[in-house]
């Protein structure tokens, strides 16, 4: 990387990760020492939350944290906390329920002003340093609550007091009976009216990829053979992969779209979003056939192993929107510079299928490479060219392109490692591998499980920790980091049937259920009880951009008893079905995960055994079609002679169902019944065939 490159990154990353060259406010963590700074010299703390990829983050650091004015106001009359709240999403799940209880929405930066005590009473989102656009200023803001807080000091203590005790909603109280088959059909009657069907995905702009949302609907088509829900599966995936939400050259999805096309995204990449995304195609590919889904999901997974994954295997969480200062620089081309690059032949072929044109359909005569008007196939049979022709010279020109383009400044990377997105990025390599049969995507969710039980754990070895960087591991996991994990666990071991990965699991489940469930109301609290007191202890539920800890524990734990044969998992999660079902009632959509969990319990038991010897062709062959066709309610349990010892402790049900007379045997078992053993793959196929769409 050049000496520009370096400076660049040193003067750009964010404040939530590195100091800036100017950076005057005597800012500090959260924790104990800032606390009692407050306490000490009654001052009201000032608290910024933010995270390293916010553009107004960025923004409002350049224009009042960097600020001499800002500066004496805030080091003299508060003490200032910064939070990155993808390494304390606990305090920020806190403090953002109260701006958007204050103000009626949320966002971030989050800016909270609070007593000594932690009790908010002030709350916002960008402040820049004088009133614009409708905004207060922040000189004006801290000037005013500095005032407040000199005059009106028991005002401002009630104030706190109040917003501190709404937060403490009352527990909710288990039901019985009220999720069933009837609670999906709603929530798929529910997307199915929010769908669009010009341009794939639901609601309006801006438009968020979801992809739970997708998952949610396979299984739909699954279990009802319900053409529409598939049908708007193939149309999201593809209109995604088509728009400028992704990236032709380098791959990968940005965060979202902020119009109804999927052509102008906010520019930031986040490894969430591809983990579940590339999930989401391998899932579509299985359920389709098509191989331009397997492509999309193989191009993420290059993407995050060239650009996203560290020298020890794990993942990086996210690249910025920006560039030099610019919102998606990094990414946008003129007619002009395609045309120098790529010569006038070439280029115009180039700019004329992904749709650059000179006026730009972007900002200032700038375009996003996108296919929304055509693909190849379209556009080969528009002008009469040969189809692989036009491949070729497309592939040519992507790759001429994405050279020159490592040549500018690229977008900051958070090098964070967060163990639960560290967990779905695992789920999708490990799924990938199984259906795409690509044993390197195994190795790589191989050795990101390794780094998280070597580098991501506390002291005794088991606590999981949230986050890693240079070096250091720090936070006591939440729910999300063990429900993901747990989730990247079992899909490893049904990649490589080793059953180190399901004692992991098992291992990992008994301290999730240990630290983090309500054992008066059930679900899982958002932290563990053996974490820092904050003023509450919220339990999430809804699937917004990345699914709730507790919906992924739901399902990953039904998946368990299944394996294990361990009815406690099952009491735990009808509990939660009954915790939950007000909630989820209420509004199913905003719940496809935890449906997943739902309609995983709902579906009749099924499990295949495979046996015999891992060298032999037929086991082989068995274990590649089981592993790629969609069954998403169907255990698939490999029966490996080197482990048949583990398999039969931890796993009863392969008990007994071993290679017969030295051969390879499958058994498919249904609804607590066996059919008879098979040993060739035509008959195994045969088998497979019977457990229909619809069924």
């Amino acid at each position: 990387m050049s000496e520009k490159h370096i400076n660049h990154l040193v003067n750009e990353k964010s404040p939530y990760l590195l100091q800036h060259a100017h950076n005057p406010i005597d800012w500090y963590p959260w924790g104990e020492e800032a606390f009692a700074k407050a306490k000490e010299e009654d001052k009201p703390i000032f608290f910024s939350c933010g995270y390293s990829t916010c553009h107004w983050c960025h923004v409002m650091e350049r224009e009042s944290f960097e600020d001499d004015d800002v500066a004496a106001l805030l080091n003299n009359y508060f003490v200032a906390v910064k939070v990155d709240r993808e390494e304390r999403p606990d305090v920020d799940h806190i403090y953002m329920a109260v701006c958007q209880a204050v103000t009626g929405q949320g966002g971030w930066p989050l800016t909270i002003v609070m007593t000594p005590d932690k009790k908010p009473f002030f709350a916002g989102t960008y402040l820049p340093k004088h009133a614009k656009w409708g905004r207060p200023g922040i000189m004006e803001v801290l000037s005013m609550l500095k005032e407040q807080w000199d005059q009106n000091r028991d005002r401002i203590e009630e104030i706190g007091e109040k917003l501190a005790q709404s937060l403490k909603q009352p527990a909710l109280k288990p039901e019985a009976g009220q999720l069933s088959q009837a609670t999906l059909e709603r929530a798929f009657s529910q997307l199915l009216n929010d769908f669009d069907p010009n341009h794939g995905g639901f609601g309006t702009a801006p438009k968020f990829p979801t992809p739970h949302n997708l998952l949610f609907l396979m299984r739909y088509w699954r279990r009802t053979g319900d053409k529409k829900a598939i049908a708007m599966v193939i149309k999201t995936l593809d209109a995604m992969s088509r728009g400028g939400i992704y990236d032709h050259l380098g791959y990968g999805f940005a965060r979202y779209s902020t119009d109804t096309k999927w052509l102008a995204p906010h520019f930031e990449k986040m490894l969430y979003d591809n983990a579940l995304l590339c999930y989401a195609y391998v899932e579509a590919y299985q359920c389709t056939d098509d191989p331009d889904f397997a492509r999309i999901a193989g191009e993420i997974i290059s993407y995050v192993l060239r650009d996203m994954t560290s020298p020890g295997g794990a993942f990086y969480s996210a690249e910025d929107a920006d560039s030099e200062g610019v919102e998606g620089k990094f990414y946008i081309w003129s007619r002009q510079e395609l045309l120098e690059l790529l010569g006038p032949e070439l280029g115009e072929l180039f700019a004329d299928v992904y749709n650059v044109t000179p006026e730009g359909n972007f900002e200032a005569g700038s375009n996003i490479l996108n296919l929304i008007s055509h693909d190849l196939y379209d556009y080969a049979a528009q002008h009469d060219l040969d189809i692989h022709e036009l491949e070729d010279k497309m592939a040519e020109a992507r790759k001429l392109l994405y050279q020159a383009r490592e040549q500018r400044i690229p977008p900051f990377k958070d090098d964070k490692i967060l163990t639960a997105w560290n967990g779905l990025m695992i789920a999708a390599l490990a799924k990938a591998a199984r259906v795409l049969q690509r044993e390197e995507y195994a190795e790589a969710a191989e050795r990101a499980v390794e780094f998280v039980f070597t580098k991501l754990t506390a002291e005794d070895g088991k606590r999981l920790l949230a986050r890693y960087r240079d070096g250091h591991a720090a936070y006591l996991g939440y729910v999300d980091d063990y429900a993901f994990l747990l989730w990247g666990l079992l899909e490893v071991y049904e990649t490589t049937f080793n059953p180190k990965y399901l004692r992991q699991a098992l291992e990992i489940s008994e301290e999730l259920t240990q630290l983090f469930w309500d054992k008066e109301n059930g679900g899982f609290y958002f932290t563990g009880n053996d974490g820092e007191e904050l003023l509450l202890r919220p339990k999430e539920i809804y699937d917004g951009a990345i699914p709730s800890g507790n919906s992924v524990a739901a399902l990953a734990l039904l998946k368990l008893a299944r394996l294990t044969e361990d009815n406690k998992y099952i009491t735990l999660i009808e509990t939660m079905f009954s915790c939950f079902s007000r909630e989820v009632q209420h509004y199913p959509r905003a719940y496809t995960y935890f449906l997943l969990a739902l309609d995983y319990y709902l579906s009749v038991p099924s499990h295949i055994v495979i046996a015999g010897e891992r060298e032999d062709p037929e086991v082989q062959a068995m274990l590649a079609v089981a592993g790629g066709r969609f069954m998403p309610e169907t255990t698939v349990v490999y029966n490996d002679p080197v482990y048949q010892t583990d398999n039969w402790e931890l796993i009863p049900v392969a008990a007994g169902q071993e290679a017969v007379g030295g051969r390879a045997t499958g058994y498919i078992c249904e609804n607590f019944a066996c059919r008879r053993p098979v040993h060739t793959l035509a008959e195994f196929e045969q088998m497979l065939t019977k457990q229909r769409v619809g069924q």
